[in-house]
C-alpha cells in the first residue's frame, strides 16, 4: 500500500530528537493565529497577507489556521464552500464582530474577547513568542493514498508545572493551495492570484481530528509524557457540504496544539 508522508506543522516547540520525537527542553511559546475569513470579504486578502508575512518572518514559530465562516463565506458555486462544522462555534467563542478577524493563541489581549483586528496580530504574536511554554508537542503524520486514511502520532512532554489540573490536545487538518474566488484579492494580495484568475487559498481548515475543543490530558505534571495516535478517513469532499472542494491528499498539513480548557493555547 502506497503511503504519502507529508510535511508537518508543529504548533508548539519541536526541535532535536531525544529518547522520543518530542523535545524535552523548555522552549518559548509558538503562535497559533486563527484567522476568520470569507470569499466575499473585501479586506480579507489583506489579512491573509499580513498573516503570511508574519509566518514568513517566523516560519518555525507561527502557524496559521484559516477558518471560513459567517456570511462572507457563503459559497458561490461548486467547489467554493470552504465552511466546516467547526467554524461557527469557533467564531462565536472568539467574539468575532467583523472580518477579517483573528485570534493569537486564543488569548484575551484587550476588549474582553480573543478576536482582534488584523492591525494587532503582529504585536500580539511577538508578545506571545516572548513567553515560556510549559509543554512541547511533536507530531508525525502520514496518509495512505489508497485508503485515504490520515494517521497522526502525537507526543506531548511537560517541561513545567501549571495551575490548572488538565489540558486539551487539539489537532487541526489544513489544506493548502485551494483555488477559488476571493473578493479584494487583486487589490490587497495580488501575489495570491493564479494564472487562471482564481485566488490561491492557503491554511484552510478542513477538520479537527480531536473534535471541536480537543481531547483531555489529565497528567500534566512536569516531566510527564503523553502519546497517542489519531486517524481520519479523509473523504473526497466534506460530508454535508455538497459545494465543498475536493480534499487533495498531497496538499494537507497538520497542526497540533495544547490548550487550557477550550480557550488559552499554551
Amino acid at each position: 500500500m502506497k503511503k504519502y508522508l507529508f510535511s508537518l506543522l508543529i504548533a508548539l516547540p519541536f526541535f532535536a530528537i531525544s529518547q522520543t520525537f518530542v523535545s524535552t527542553s523548555p522552549e518559548n511559546k509558538n503562535v497559533i493565529l486563527e484567522e476568520f475569513t470569507g470569499i466575499s470579504c473585501q479586506f480579507c486578502p489583506d489579512g491573509h497577507k499580513i498573516a503570511q508575512d508574519l509566518k514568513d518572518l517566523y516560519p518555525n514559530d507561527v502557524f496559521l489556521i484559516n477558518i471560513h465562516t459567517g456570511g462572507y463565506a457563503s459559497p458561490q458555486g461548486s467547489g467554493t464552500d470552504f465552511n466546516t462544522p467547526f467554524g461557527t462555534s469557533l467564531a462565536n467563542q472568539a467574539g468575532v464582530t467583523g472580518y477579517p478577524a483573528g485570534t493569537v493563541n486564543r488569548h484575551v489581549f484587550s476588549g474582553g474577547a480573543t478576536s482582534m483586528s488584523r492591525s494587532a496580530w503582529s504585536s500580539s504574536a511577538t508578545q506571545m513568542m516572548s513567553q515560556s511554554s510549559p509543554v512541547n508537542v511533536g507530531i508525525q503524520a502520514s496518509v495512505n493514498m489508497s485508503t485515504r486514511v490520515l494517521s497522526v502520532d502525537v507526543e506531548v512532554y511537560y517541561t513545567g508545572n501549571q495551575t490548572v489540573s488538565s489540558n486539551k490536545l487539539n489537532i487541526a487538518v489544513l489544506q493548502e493551495n485551494v483555488p477559488g474566488p476571493q473578493s479584494g484579492g487583486t487589490t490587497y494580495n495580488p501575489s495570491a492570484i493564479l494564472a487562471d484568475g482564481r485566488y490561491n487559498h492557503k491554511h484552510m481548515l478542513r477538520h479537527l481530528m480531536t473534535g471541536q475543543y480537543g481531547v483531555p490530558i489529565t497528567n500534566i505534571s512536569q516531566g510527564s509524557l503523553y502519546s497517542n495516535n489519531f486517524t481520519w478517513n479523509v473523504p473526497n469532499k466534506l460530508i454535508g457540504y455538497n459545494l465543498s472542494p475536493e480534499i487533495d491528499l498531497t496538499n494537507l498539513t497538520v497542526v497540533a496544539f495544547i490548550s487550557e480548557g477550550n480557550q488559552e493555547i499554551l
